[in-house]
């Protein structure tokens, strides 16, 4: 690449911030509805779904700016979460499973809700935006959402017809008696999926938006004041649970399944898990494939949950418009990671490939003077942060670790980064929150499909293979470049060490990841390697 390109970048990053300025100056500092989803994936219209009914994020994308190849840091809720509003990254944060808090390992860090407060603006939030336990009340909220509604009863538990809640409770208790508290972490969950003839607030995410929109109308009595109004939705996280006139939009037959559905050729043996996530919800196998006809009702219900979440932000947006605050407002949508549906053969979020990584991102503003476009620029969550301080006209903290993609919004073709990393521990041998293998997890009907993994790992590792090391140890460094995805396998023990295996994909001749090619392209790995090491500054 031409060596011109860094120092263009930082000159056209100038302007448009120039261009931003004047406009934060000439209005009132714009609001942001900032709104994120959970396990979505890009499995919308526009991002080409030929079957996902999603008409509101549609429209969204066709006023404000779509990006193609948004990847998150690490494709696990909390991780996530936490280096998006944060702005740093998991090797900073500490964060690398969802069993340990954000404030545990960085009391002092700011957040962007936080950051925002400091700079004048009122923030609140409803639904999932942080992971639980990561909710932050004390530092990063400044007030509490609408709580009474009238004639709108808050949702108790996940599901809505009660065989289901039966199904869940019994589990529950079976679980508990066998495991004690290690079964309160999600060894028992219920049905996958649920199909109920019931309004849009019968499900928690139908209610926090009724509770973000009546908040919203509470903010808008402040006009002298922006405000930060957070929107979180739980699904398409499982269990799959949707009202009915989500699950009529389609036709089961008609819904594409995975095309490839075998681990990549020449692949790591842990690069991918068991589906444990999935396994442990009643009525799915606890081992081997699930079968076409339940793997086509699964997709059927994820794509349920997408249209539902869709029809909430479409409410969420007319809501802005209806309450004047449109014309003065930023609206950003993302997902915290991806989700296999099959996809090289499994079912859940946790891996360090393409489809884990990869998640949809799109933003509107007021100011903005590309409208429509697709950016195939590289771009990380962890970007979110400090374009929303350029675009409020609030200064960048200096532990932020994201690069403000504000120039894009003015020109989506600008040369951009180089590279973008994400990151994942051992996903073959770790719990589905990333948190290393329990007792309870070998005990319980994983242990045979842990046992399976391990002599598939041991077979193709046979002169490293150490439970310790593949359990506790070994992390899977995920670099994407334009061409290229890297997975380094290391040691977390020794950075400096070999890596025990690499992985590279091909995605001009690939891009499904179909195949390993790293050790037919020593020097592209040898390239890509050093890229890898001089890090996220390097690829700016």
């Amino acid at each position: 690449m031409d060596s011109s390109i860094p120092t263009l970048k930082r000159m056209l990053g100038i302007a448009c911030t120039l261009v931003f300025a004047c406009f934060v100056h000439a209005a009132d500092q714009p609001n942001i509805l900032f709104i994120a989803v959970d396990d979505l994936r890009p499995e919308l219209g526009c991002y080409g779904s030929p079957i996902a009914v999603s008409p509101n994020l549609d429209a969204l994308a066709r006023d404000g700016l779509l990006f193609n190849r948004a990847y998150c840091q690490q494709a696990i809720c909390r991780p996530s979460r936490a280096s998006l509003m944060t702005g740093a990254r998991p090797e900073s944060t500490g964060l690398f499973h969802n069993y340990v808090s954000l404030r545990e390992l960085q009391p002092d860090i700011i957040t962007l809700p936080q950051h925002l407060i400091e700079h004048g603006y009122e923030t609140v939030y409803t639904g999932k935006i942080f992971h639980q336990g990561d909710t932050d009340e004390e530092n990063s909220w400044s007030r509490e959402p609408v709580r009474k509604m009238p004639g709108v009863k808050k949702p108790s538990g996940g599901f809505a017809l009660p065989e289901n809640q039966r199904i869940q409770s019994e589990d529950r208790k079976a679980m508990i008696a066998k495991y004690g508290e290690a079964a309160k972490r999600g060894l028992a969950s219920g049905p996958a999926y649920e199909c109920a003839d019931v309004p849009d607030h019968a499900y928690v995410d139908g209610y926090n938006t009724l509770q973000a929109i009546a908040t919203m109308k509470e903010l808008a009595q402040q006009p002298d004041k922006p405000f930060f109004l957070a929107l979180g939705f739980k699904k398409p996280h499982l269990n799959w649970v949707a009202p009915k006139r989500y699950w009529d939009m389609y036709d089961p037959a008609e819904i594409p399944m995975a095309e490839e559905d075998h681990a990549p050729s020449a692949g790591a043996s842990m690069g991918l898990h068991a589906s444990f996530e999935l396994r442990t919800r009643a009525g799915i196998p606890k081992s081997g494939p699930l079968g076409p006809e339940l793997s086509r009702t699964l997709k059927h219900a994820y794509l349920a949950c997408v249209s539902y979440v869709d029809a909430q932000i479409g409410k969420a947006i007319a809501a802005l418009e209806e309450e004047g605050l449109r014309d003065n407002t930023i609206i950003v949508v993302w997902g915290d990671h991806g989700w296999h549906l099959g996809d090289m053969g499994v079912w859940g979020k946790a891996t360090n490939y393409e489809i884990a990584t990869r998640v949809p991102l799109m933003i509107w503003t007021p100011g903005m003077k590309t409208r429509g476009a697709k950016t195939d620029a590289l771009v990380e969550l962890v970007d979110i942060f400090p374009t929303l301080c350029e675009l409020s006209g609030v200064p960048i903290p200096d532990h932020v670790e994201g690069h403000s993609f504000v120039p894009l919004l003015e020109n989506p073709t600008l040369p951009w980064k180089t590279a973008v990393f994400s990151q994942y521990p051992n996903p073959a041998l770790r719990e589905w929150a990333a948190n290393p293998l329990s007792p309870a997890m070998r005990e319980t009907w994983f242990g045979p499909l842990i046992t399976e993994v391990e002599t598939r790992i041991e077979q193709q590792f046979p002169d490293v293979w150490q439970r310790d090391l593949f359990e506790q140890h070994l992390t899977g460094f995920a670099m994407r470049t334009d061409r290229y995805r890297l997975v380094v396998w290391k040691d977390r023990r020794d950075l400096a060490a070999d890596p025990v295996f690499v992985e590279l994909f091909d995605h001009e001749t690939d891009p499904r990841e179909t195949t390993n090619l790293a050790t037919e392209n020593p020097d592209v790995v040898n390239a890509l390697m050093d890229q890898l090491h001089a890090g996220w500054e390097a690829a700016l």
